[in-house]
């Protein structure tokens, strides 16, 4: 899974509606350096790729999740089945009655 920094830095300066310049100004580098970025000429580092993204008004999210199967390299649709398949082995027991008060009421 590769992240293509060009195409976040473009997205974020697209979506915010900025001009090269404008978006430069906020992020305190030159509308060259960003121009170089979208075009792949330079490769920002991550921290730079970051600045720039907050300064149009966005963030980088993105979450390093562990994968239910160590290394089999599932793909997460395939993990969640597998984990539904499991679910369905233990079928939820609910009780007839509502045993405790009900609130706001």
């Amino acid at each position: 899974m590769g992240v293509d920094a060009a195409q976040v830095i473009r997205a974020a300066r697209v979506g915010a509606g900025l001009t090269l310049r404008a978006l430069a100004a906020r992020a305190s580098t030159s509308h060259s350096a960003i121009a170089a970025y979208e075009a792949g000429t330079k490769t920002p580092s991550v921290t730079t790729v970051e600045r720039i993204v907050r300064a149009a008004g966005f963030a980088l999210d993105q979450q390093l999740c562990p994968r239910i199967r160590g290394d089999d390299r599932l793909d997460r649709g395939t993990e969640l089945a597998a984990v539904l398949e499991l679910a369905a082995e233990f079928p939820a027991r609910h009780s007839p009655t509502l045993d405790f008060p009900v609130f706001g009421r």
